[in-house]
């Protein structure tokens, strides 16, 4: 036998109904009707209470509870008794059945139970099929199967409305997830972002701040004009890195997206010349080596522009702070489809690893491959190289 699910009920509200319903049974078992088809002797009437053993199992075993109230009405009818108590018992269990079952076998059952009660009723009714009573108690049975099956129905949309709100929830708490790891990621993106542009913002020029430092201690005595001008670019290099740590703050605090403002100019290859002479005024000498208008017939799009703009700032600057001979080779080419830069510095024999390893490298090989581009680092026979190529497209001549 095929049944459905049904919540579990409490063991006291289910004691009360199977008490509820053997109550019932008996009492119209026991009933003095005036009718004598109604009236069962005590043998007969022995049988038409059978039902109230098998009432308390109806939850569990519905069609069996059915078929023994079937069977009892059968034998009652046949020894020429028309019973009520085994009828109700008849329309309980049809209930129940109803109730328990899926719909083709509650429908199946239901109306067996119905057409047995129907054809038997004409036994101890001098065999009228369409007596009045007959049908209504036909009717009783087919009544309990209907609502037995609306119970069912209900149960099942109850049970479809909660599927339904627990997937609705499951959505929205997944969902909420992935809000909060995008969330996250964005905070991480975030976070390196500022961390690049605080290296390319205020590591540059604090760099250039402490070597100017250096050559003013060192020539104070000895070459007092050489000192003045370090001191001159101390100075310089101090308000530019207070303005740019203000643009920085000033980001990081602004909360409308359109005051935000950009911490630097977007400098690009134009500016070599300008970043070479800032260099070469804090003591490094730098070698370039440019093609001629290499700059002006390779597109570079804005950002890789800018991005082989702050390569070579810092392959210049970890050329002045971890070089040795305070000089630097700077090749400029494009051919291929690519612009090329590399930066070529002495560096100390033995040295560690801090020159392709440092933040700023790091940095810098993040940005060049957000534009596409490829970086190399190398170290050997005393120096130091570092290589970017970024992709680029020649201009077309009007």
């Amino acid at each position: 036998m095929t049944q459905t699910r049904a919540p579990r009920q409490s063991g006291s509200a289910s004691r009360a109904r199977d008490v509820a319903a053997v109550l019932v049974v008996v009492v119209f078992g026991v009933l003095p009707f005036p009718d004598e088809a109604f009236r069962a002797g005590w043998p007969v009437l022995t049988v038409a209470l059978l039902p109230v053993l098998v009432l308390p199992s109806r939850r569990s075993r519905p069609l069996l509870a059915l078929a023994v109230s079937v069977a009892c009405v059968v034998v009652v009818a046949l020894a020429g008794t028309f019973a009520p108590s085994a009828l109700l018992a008849v329309a309980i269990t049809a209930f129940s059945a109803a109730d328990r079952t899926r719909r083709p076998v509650a429908v199946v059952s239901v109306l067996s139970a119905a057409l047995a009660v129907f054809l038997v009723a004409a036994v101890p009714l001098d065999g009228d099929l369409l007596d009045p009573r007959v049908l209504q108690f036909v009717l009783f049975v087919v009544l309990g199967g209907a609502l037995g099956d609306a119970s069912r129905s209900r149960r099942e949309a109850e049970t479809s409305r909660q599927q339904v709100l627990d997937a609705v929830t499951e959505r929205a708490e997944r969902a909420e997830r992935d809000l909060d790891d995008e969330a996250r990621r964005r905070v991480t993106e975030e976070r390196v972002r500022i961390a690049r542009d605080l290296h390319d913002v205020v590591a540059h020029q604090i760099a250039v701040i402490s070597l100017s430092a250096g050559v003013a201690s060192s020539s104070m005595e000895t070459r007092p004009e050489r000192a003045r001008e370090a001191l001159t670019t101390i100075r310089s290099a101090s308000r530019t890195v207070l303005t740019d740590i203000g643009g920085l703050m000033a980001l990081l605090r602004a909360d409308d997206a359109d005051d935000l403002r950009d911490l630097h100019p977007q400098a690009g290859l134009a500016q070599v010349d300008e970043l070479v002479a800032r260099f070469e005024g804090v003591g490094l000498r730098v070698d370039l080596d440019r093609a001629p208008g290499v700059v002006e017939t390779a597109a570079l799009s804005p950002a890789s522009d800018h991005v082989a703009y702050l390569v070579l700032q810092e392959g210049l600057t970890n050329a002045h702070k971890h070089g040795t001979g305070d000089s630097a080779a700077v090749v400029l080419r494009s051919g291929g489809g690519t612009l090329d830069l590399s930066v070529t510095n002495p560096v100390r024999p033995g040295a560690g690893t801090e020159c392709l390893d440092g933040h700023g490298l790091r940095g810098l090989r993040e940005r060049v491959a957000s534009v596409r581009g490829r970086v190399e680092t190398s170290q050997a026979d005393g120096l130091f190289r570092l290589d970017i190529s970024v992709p680029v497209e020649s201009r077309v001549a009007l």
